[in-house]
């Protein structure tokens, strides 16, 4: 029996490693009886939320100038080291006003050109005010110290009254009138370099404004009051500038057969009267001056002598206010 018994074992053994179908139902029922693991799904990490507290502590990295730079970006040098060499690689020079001018007449007596040509000023103003305002564009009228012409403005008074009227007259004005001036403005048969007016003569001027324009009477230019001598005395020997694209002014400050020192006078009483329309107290108004005549190239000039500096009386009101 034993014997039988190892026979029907070896076979049972050979017919299951070489029989295909016992070895596959062997297998559906492990599927079936055998527990099947499941596994939780991975979760992709949080990334880490910044913290603004942190961040205001890390050391903030100094931007970089190019102050000590040997070549600063776009130019080959700070300053150039021969006498011949090309501007566009080197930064614009700053002269003094005095050698400025001095550079306009060499290039006028090198070109052979016109010497009473007519020398220009043009500055680029800072028009920032407190809390994101700007300064509005103004026009002005400066008093400079050496007339620019022999000639004087033409001013037209505008007002009924005789006794005003006669006054006006005396102190030098061309044409005096009230209402009936309007037609004729209108068909050009008068014209004037300025036109000023006292303050109940202006609701009867409306017409004229689409003709005058500009020179339409203003309170804020000056052109409206009562102090007729005084508007007649400005008009006439005065010089009006104003404020183009936004913050740049650019305007005749006198000619080039001129001598240099009274060029250099009338740049800083324009400059002065230009600094008059903004507080001292929010810096700088003139960033950048530059002066040319009508066939020279621009020249850039030092600004920084002409601007009104911040008394100690100025500074402590300032305080005062903003505490």
């Amino acid at each position: 029996m034993a014997t039988v018994a190892a026979r029907v074992f070896a076979g049972c053994h050979k017919h299951i490693l070489m029989g295909r179908q016992n070895i596959t139902g062997l297998s559906i029922i492990l599927k079936k009886h055998l527990p099947l693991r499941q596994f939780a799904a991975v979760k992709p990490s949080k990334t880490e939320q910044k913290d603004p507290k942190k961040e205001n502590l890390k050391p903030k990295t100094e931007k970089k100038t190019d102050s000590n730079r040997h070549k600063p970006y776009g130019l080959t040098a700070w300053e150039p080291v021969d006498d011949v060499y090309r501007i566009q690689y080197y930064p614009k020079k700053v002269h003094d006003i005095e050698t400025a001018i001095d550079m306009l007449k060499k290039f006028q007596q090198l070109d052979f050109t016109y010497p009473r040509q007519p020398v220009y000023i043009d500055l680029r103003l800072d028009m920032k005010l407190e809390k994101k305002k700007k300064l509005d564009p103004f026009v002005s009228i400066v008093h400079l110290p050496y007339a620019l012409t022999t000639t004087v403005n033409k001013v037209l008074v505008f007002t009924e009254s005789p006794e005003e009227a006669a006054v006006a007259q005396k102190h030098g004005a061309d044409i005096v009138g009230g209402t009936e001036l309007i037609e004729k403005i209108l068909d050009d048969e008068i014209q004037a370099d300025f036109y000023v007016s006292v303050p109940n003569m202006i609701p009867k001027l409306v017409p004229l404004k689409n003709k005058l324009r500009k020179k339409f009477p203003k309170s804020k230019r000056g052109s409206v009051g009562s102090d007729i001598p005084q508007m007649i005395e400005v008009f006439k020997t005065g010089h009006e500038y104003l404020i183009e694209r936004d913050c740049y002014i650019l305007s005749k400050i006198g000619t080039l057969d001129m001598p240099k020192e009274h060029i250099a006078a009338n740049v800083s009483a324009f400059i002065k009267d230009v600094c008059t329309h903004r507080p001292v107290s929010f810096g700088p108004f003139v960033e950048r001056a530059i002066i040319c005549s009508a066939t020279s190239e621009s020249l850039l000039f030092n600004v920084e002598p002409f601007l009104p500096q911040m008394t100690e009386d100025k500074e402590e009101k300032n305080q005062t206010v903003n505490n």
